[in-house]
């Protein structure tokens, strides 16, 4: 995408679609979009801030498709039937999918991927703020939003030097074989979206194909099974040439050193210690040294919705938490349950057919994860449009998990939810909203987070 061009988003408040319009907007391309959530008056800070970058929104009933947009861009999920679809369609305007775009932009730059079932967001993001930190100027394009101010106003970019680009390299729909990276990193590898065998061949041709070398998780035994040459990182495992040692974590933040650097993340978690050393160990393959990665951690305030502390009221502080499949929930409550207190958690599964997918793992992580003093509230699957069969329901995983020993129980609405935690949280309480792809949990928790202050 060399050439200037009027380029159209449909479903540009998406995080990775929003991140990707602001990139092409620095690079002067004429960007324009539409969403359903604007058009239903959802998340109207996020399109405010699109506007004030020069990005024009439309309604999306394809009136904004017209004979001078070059190309559409789409996530993977838009559908055929989306009036902008059709309009472009109609009017022989290339469709393309985000990740077509994205390939394009990175395979030609000095970059780095991060692949991987869970930590992604903030693996990238801690990528990026190092390189920020250290003056490199790279362009990060997330997933999520940094919590640190970035160069741009919605936090899930940073726009820099085109030459030196920090991406998510996402599996789920498989367009992860479109990127050619310099340093291919891998987080981990679990079940999420695909068969675990797939998986690993998956994610084999990405280490593989990174042209400087691959960064990989040696604690994970799948990706060290893969048996591919680079520079490996990990917390448990001796063998990692990156390794976190004498971790100690802390209420708010984790303490440990790496080759006798130390370090002080504000982001809790031994997860987070992982995330931190496999984003040192990229960016010593970029030249940036273990104590600059350090002073630069210091500062990193984190991804929006990733354990993210809204605010505490009369002792009871309540949590966001983007926690979707079972291993991104066992982390979530490994961390906080290193904290004392109860906790009420709210989980919203994410949609019909990969909650049948991740049903075992998800029963088996809230069973485990919680104790028998805690609480764990479901409404619904939560249903983003497409075609589903609707042959399971939250109320199932409720079951099983009860049966567990948990005290669980499922509501037909979130309201209900609400009412329950604001009168039952108590001074040490943690309430911890879980969920993906819905961007009113957010609003859903400051809500419970007012309700307890007032």
């Amino acid at each position: 995408m060399a050439a200037v061009k009027t380029v159209f988003f449909c479903g540009i408040g998406g995080s990775g679609m929003s991140a990707l319009a602001q990139v092409l907007r620095h690079h002067g391309h004429a960007v324009r979009g539409s969403d359903r959530c604007r058009d239903h008056g959802q998340t109207t800070e996020l399109f405010d801030r699109l506007c004030a970058q020069g990005i024009g929104l439309f309604p999306q009933d394809g009136s904004g498709v017209d004979d001078s947009v070059d190309e559409l861009i789409v996530s993977a999920a838009v559908e055929e039937h989306v009036p902008d679809v059709r309009a472009a369609l109609r009017r022989a305007i290339p469709v393309r999918k985000r990740a077509e775009v994205l390939a394009e932009l990175f395979n030609r730059a000095e970059g780095v991927a991060v692949g991987g079932t869970s930590g992604k967001t903030t693996v990238a993001g801690m990528i990026g703020h190092i390189l920020q930190q250290a003056g490199r100027n790279p362009t990060a394009i997330l997933g999520g939003s940094l919590l640190n101010d970035s160069q741009t106003p919605t936090g899930n970019a940073i726009c820099g030097d085109p030459g030196l680009q920090v991406i998510e390299a996402d599996e789920s729909d498989g367009t992860i074989v479109l990127y050619e990276p310099s340093i291919s990193v891998l987080t981990n590898i679990s079940l999420d979206h695909k068969p675990l065998e797939e998986l690993r061949e998956m994610f084999r041709e990405f280490v593989q194909k990174a042209r400087r070398g691959a960064v990989i998780n040696m604690d994970c035994e799948l990706s060290a099974k893969l048996d591919v040459e680079g520079i490996g990182f990990g917390v448990e495992n001796c063998r990692a040439q990156v390794r976190a040692e004498d971790v100690r974590p802390m209420a708010d933040s984790v303490a440990f050193e790496v080759g006798g650097t130390g370090f002080r993340l504000k982001v809790p978690g031994r997860h987070n210690v992982s995330n931190a050393v496999a984003a040192v160990a990229a960016c010593l393959a970029l030249d940036v040294s273990v104590r600059q990665s350090a002073a630069a951690l210091a500062t990193f305030a984190g991804i929006r919705r990733r354990l993210q502390v809204l605010g505490t009221a009369g002792g009871v502080t309540v949590i966001d938490d983007f926690a979707h499949n079972p291993d991104k929930i066992a982390a979530t409550l490994s961390t906080l349950k290193e904290q004392p207190g109860r906790l009420l958690v709210m989980f919203q599964p994410t949609g019909f057919a990969p909650t049948r997918f991740l049903r075992d793992g998800l029963i088996a992580a809230f069973a485990e994860g919680l104790e028998s003093r805690d609480v764990l509230a479901m409404p619904e699957i939560f249903y983003a449009g497409g075609t589903a069969v609707r042959d399971i329901s939250s109320r199932d995983l409720i079951e099983a998990i009860s049966g567990q020993g948990v005290t669980a129980a499922f509501y037909n609405g979130r309201a209900e939810i609400a009412r329950r935690f604001t009168e039952e949280a108590r001074p040490g309480d943690r309430v911890v909203i879980m969920g993906a792809r819905d961007d009113t949990l957010t609003d859903f928790a400051n809500g419970i987070l007012n309700s307890i202050a007032s």
